[in-house]
């Protein structure tokens, strides 16, 4: 019995996969959408350590007794649609009270952020490397939703 109130008091510790990668991608975050950055660090980041999981559990390894998660950050419609929704990926080892975190996607925009000042059109950022294809999708969006 007094083992479940052990449990609830030790909270989990942040590893990640590869740290300098992942703290690239959650500056990017934080400088391009400051609102998932917010919710991230001050509201998903204290209730997973306290041991709820939020988001979707997409893998679960009962051998390495693991499970992943893909949790969705709030961002603006015209980001998701041009982008992807951003989510951050990590990883639960029960046993070791341990969770890793592995990634925040997407990747191609989060790590280009990172490495550049990216400009924005309409409201949106736009990738250095396709911004014609990024503009075109914009433009697409805003005329579907105009009809």
């Amino acid at each position: 019995m007094g083992l479940g109130v052990d449990n609830m008091k030790q909270s989990y510790i942040f590893e990640y996969q590869d740290e300098n990668d992942f703290r690239k991608k959650e500056r990017s975050v934080r400088k391009y959408n400051m609102l998932a950055y917010k919710k991230l660090t001050f509201e998903f980041y204290p209730k997973i350590r306290n041991g709820e999981f939020l988001g979707e559990l997409v893998l679960e390894d009962k051998k390495k007794k693991t499970k992943s998660y893909e949790l969705v950050l709030p961002t603006d419609e015209m980001f998701v649609k041009v982008h992807g929704e951003i989510r951050l990926h990590y990883t639960v080892y029960e046993d070791k009270k341990i969770i890793l975190l592995t990634n925040i996607t997407p990747e191609g925009i989060l790590e280009e952020g990172h490495r550049a000042e990216l400009t924005a059109y309409k409201g949106v950022m736009i990738s250095k490397a396709n911004p014609e294809k990024d503009m075109f999708k914009i433009n697409l969006l805003n005329m579907m939703q105009n009809k």
